[in-house]
């Protein structure tokens, strides 16, 4: 079977709800393979410096045939490494779990990881227990997650400046608006079971509830 998106997991909040598919290609981000190996799931791949990996893992990690280790003195988060495998593969569309939650400095930088990924013209969403995160650039996104009216939704610049917001659906609409990197676009919400938002310059981040 052809393998159509990639799905990583992070050593973050696991959100249950979001298991990989049969034709997902399963990326294990270092201690992220714990969450797999403990629900039978068999990634396709490895990474990681194994900083965040149990001890008690490691064997199954060993016996495992296609394992990417990399030197704990790196530039790259092991989450990025694993982005950069899907991407090698051709992949453009990016499921990641383990990834909100836990460390601050770590979720941050998978946030940004959503630019990078919006960079190489895929297209990538973080799942946490609560929320979910992606990022658009210069592009539109129309979101219509179960049950949406009344749940919020924020959006962010990923820049100094996101031209040409335009925002429907939602209870605070834009039309062709300039919003820039300190502006708190929280508490918004979702209006209409399909939401779309666009961007013509620049990179928006956004996250909306569960």
């Amino acid at each position: 079977m052809e393998k159509v998106r990639c799905y990583i997991v992070g050593a973050g909040e696991f959100d249950e709800s979001t298991l990989p598919l049969s034709d997902d290609f399963v990326i294990a981000a270092d201690g992220g393979f714990v969450y797999l190996h403990e629900r039978g799931i068999e990634p396709d791949l490895i990474v990681g410096d194994f900083d965040s990996l149990p001890a008690e893992f490691m064997d199954a990690v060993n016996r495992h045939p296609n394992v990417t280790r990399v030197s704990a003195e790196k530039d790259d988060t092991d989450m990025l490494l694993a982005v950069k495998e899907g991407l090698k593969r051709g992949f453009k569309s990016f499921a990641i779990n383990g990834c909100l939650g836990g460390k601050l400095d770590q979720t941050y930088a998978n946030i940004q990881i959503l630019t990078f990924i919006t960079d190489n013209a895929a297209t990538g969403v973080l799942y946490g227990n609560s929320s979910c995160v992606t990022a658009v650039t210069d592009s539109s996104l129309e979101l219509n997650p179960s049950n949406s009216k009344g749940k919020a939704i924020s959006i962010f610049s990923a820049e100094k400046q996101a031209r040409g917001v335009t925002l429907s659906g939602l209870r605070y609409p834009l039309t062709d608006a300039v919003i820039t990197n300190y502006y708190p676009g929280v508490s918004n919400e979702f209006t209409e079971e399909l939401a779309r938002m666009s961007v013509s310059n620049g990179t928006l981040i956004i996250i909306w509830e569960k």
